[in-house]
């Protein structure tokens, strides 16, 4: 899956953080890292526990002591790992989500696996929509501005203002 964790994550930031100022494009990756890292060692349950993010946000801590700004900036890739985690559903396996603090994993399958297709499938689709709506919710469907300054700085303008109103028009 991919669409359902970049929506999922976004959409949450907004939600629960409000912060204009957060780099999104750290937040996608974090998202998007457990299932990359699953893929690239080959199933290893880090991938999909809670260590993988709290040793991000710890790392993130120690690496910008004294840098608040490059703090504020990197926080977000540990924060979107650890929405992915809650958007799987990885805490459905304690022993898995525990890892490896809580137990065995070696048993355990990730929460994709448990899912059909049609589930996955419907999850997707419900990512395309909320990837559509942060599209034009952000004004980078009708702005170049707006999405110039997205991929320049991370910067979603949800409820976009004057600035990215439609241009030419």
């Amino acid at each position: 899956m991919l669409l359902w964790f970049v929506t999922t994550s976004l959409v949450s930031m907004r939600w629960c953080f409000g912060d204009p100022a957060i780099d999104h494009r750290l937040i996608v990756a974090g998202a998007l890292l457990p299932d990359v890292l699953h893929a690239a060692t080959g199933g290893a349950p880090l991938a999909h526990s809670l260590a993988l993010p709290v040793c991000g946000l710890v790392a993130v801590m120690l690496l910008t002591v004294g840098r608040r700004r490059a703090r504020r900036r990197w926080l977000a890739l540990p924060i979107g790992v650890f929405w992915h985690q809650v958007f799987d559903g990885a805490w459905i396996q304690p022993a898995l989500f525990w890892w490896p603090v809580g137990g065995d994993a070696a048993g355990a399958t990730l929460p994709l696996a448990a899912r059909s297709i049609w589930w996955i499938l419907v999850m997707e689709l419900a990512g395309l929509l909320g990837c559509w709506w942060i599209w034009r919710s952000s004004g980078m469907a009708h702005s170049s501005q707006a999405r110039a300054d997205f991929w320049r700085t991370g910067r979603l303008a949800y409820g976009a203002g004057p600035q990215y109103r439609r241009e030419g028009g």
